[in-house]
């Protein structure tokens, strides 16, 4: 019921409202909540008001910091082609237990420039990144500013 609920609200927002595009708003909405349902186990509580705030207010400046900073390193290796490219993939470990939580954390990965999650297993996940600077521990570089935060928000 919350996935219809917000995506209803969703809609209504980034469109005009009329009757016929409530109408849309409603079946689409419908058909949204039917795909998550189908597959996804990820199930929304009573807290996400309180979640949507501090994900808002607290992770999406982090977020934004990182990406632009990641922006930068790829453009410059993109301008700059003696800059070396050290692409490999990554097991990362986390220690988010929450569904919800992984999933922002991958996504986070994903939409930051030169990384691409790739799978999540058990307590881990496995990243295609553009410059491995080691074969040690060093691959929390990836996650380890986003889960901190992903961790107080959603767990």
């Amino acid at each position: 019921m919350s996935v219809f609920i917000t995506a209803l609200v969703l809609w209504l927002l980034l469109t005009n409202f009329s009757y016929s595009e409530l109408i849309v708003g409603i079946l689409v909405s419908i058909a949204v909540a039917g795909v998550f349902k189908e597959y996804h186990g990820i199930k929304f509580d009573g807290k996400l008001p309180i979640r949507l705030v501090l994900y808002i207010f607290v992770y999406l400046p982090v977020f934004i910091v990182e990406m632009i900073k990641a922006n930068i390193d790829v453009a410059a290796r993109v301008l700059n082609p003696k800059l070396p490219l050290n692409p490999g993939f990554v097991k990362v470990k986390t220690a988010l237990k929450s569904p919800m939580a992984r999933l922002f954390l991958a996504n986070s990965i994903t939409l930051t420039p030169g990384t691409l999650t790739l799978e999540g297993k058990e307590d881990a996940f496995y990243i295609h990144w553009i410059d491995v600077k080691t074969l040690e521990k060093k691959e929390e570089a990836i996650s380890g500013r986003f889960e901190g935060i992903l961790k107080g928000v959603f767990e």
